[in-house]
């Protein structure tokens, strides 16, 4: 696939033009970014342009108020905990939800857990359930320079779109890739094409990054439905989990968080984790100076309450259509850019 310059440009324009006054403050804090996918965050009105009807209240589910209150609860509960667990001490700097049916959802939701004064971008994608990218972030913190949706074209089916957002942090720029790829539903290998389509977006987003800024921090992140081994992730995006490649190779590898963590996953199938939620960072962000990838950097997020006894389950809000009332059939990721001037 080719990006026209002019796309290029668009996209290096908009990343360095701070939208924010706070650019030039200096901070020594580390820089925390939450990614998760939140299962089925809707709002309980019926949205005559998408398929939505299942999550209203005289829908297949029973979508109410109350369990959109309970949904909220459960989602500041993990929030609340992440800022009083000692190794972050904070809400992170930015928050990225994926399966939120809105903006106005997914900004009340923040409000809800006492996070309104965050600022948000949200962009609609077309996919067929409504269900987007939500983002946000402190503007305390951290510097917003701007965000951009790019379509992912699977002909006549419809995705999540894959977000890029710049941030300034401490005079350190750094660009995020935000995706949702295509599940693997009926069966994966029948719908691999779809996430090498995704993949090939992502792919071409950071290529076009490091065309203006051969040393730019990207952090590309999101459930992509697929392992790290797969095609997609390890043959397209370029995904490795050795840090010497990725430094040799700069070019055209990223780091996979992953390799960082021994055991476990965030997302539990048939009593197996699996790793589909995932973190990458290129290669300027493992070297000793400005914005890095410290030691212990990254992780899942959770307490016991978030999973059923075995701890091989998650407790979710649905599992096959029944209501369980449960925090998410996926685990939140947490990553931590130390800053070092």
């Amino acid at each position: 696939m080719h990006i026209p310059r002019a796309v290029v440009l668009s996209i290096v324009l908009m990343l360095s033009t701070p939208f924010g006054k706070a650019a030039g403050k200096t901070r020594r804090e580390p820089v925390l970014i939450l990614w998760w996918n939140v299962e089925n965050l809707f709002d309980t009105r019926n949205d005559p342009h998408t398929d939505d009807d299942e999550f209203t209240p005289q829908g297949r589910l029973q979508w109410t108020e109350k369990k959109l209150l309970l949904k909220r609860v459960r989602i500041g509960a993990v929030l609340k905990a992440v800022k009083s667990d000692p190794r972050y001490r904070s809400y992170p700097d930015i928050i990225t939800f994926a399966e939120s049916e809105n903006r106005r959802v997914f900004a009340g939701t923040l409000d809800s857990v006492g996070l309104g004064e965050y600022r948000t971008a949200y962009h609609e994608s077309p996919d067929a359930r409504g269900i987007d990218i939500g983002l946000a972030w402190n503007p305390r913190t951290v510097v917003f320079t701007g965000s951009k949706p790019y379509r992912v074209n699977l002909g006549e089916r419809t995705t999540r779109d894959v977000v890029v957002a710049g941030f300034t942090v401490s005079k350190h720029p750094f660009s995020v890739v935000l995706n949702h790829w295509p599940s693997r539903s009926f069966d994966a290998a029948w719908s691999e094409p779809n996430r090498i389509a995704a993949a090939k977006v992502a792919r071409h987003i950071v290529d076009s990054l490091r065309t203006r800024n051969p040393k730019a921090g990207i952090v590309v992140m999101g459930d992509f439905n697929d392992q790290p081994e797969s095609r997609s992730l390890s043959e397209v995006l370029g995904s490795s989990f050795d840090r010497k490649e990725v430094t040799k190779h700069a070019d055209r590898l990223l780091y996979n968080c992953w390799h960082d963590v021994r055991d476990g996953g965030s997302y539990a199938y048939r009593g197996n984790w699996e790793r589909i939620d995932q973190v990458l960072v290129s290669s300027t962000l493992l070297d000793d100076a400005g914005l890095r990838l410290g030691r212990k950097a990254f992780g899942t997020f959770f307490f016991p309450h978030m999973m059923e006894e075995s701890g091989k389950k998650l407790y979710s809000t649905y599992e096959k259509g029944k209501y369980r009332g449960g925090y998410s059939d996926h685990l939140p990721l947490l990553l931590k850019l130390d800053i070092s001037d």
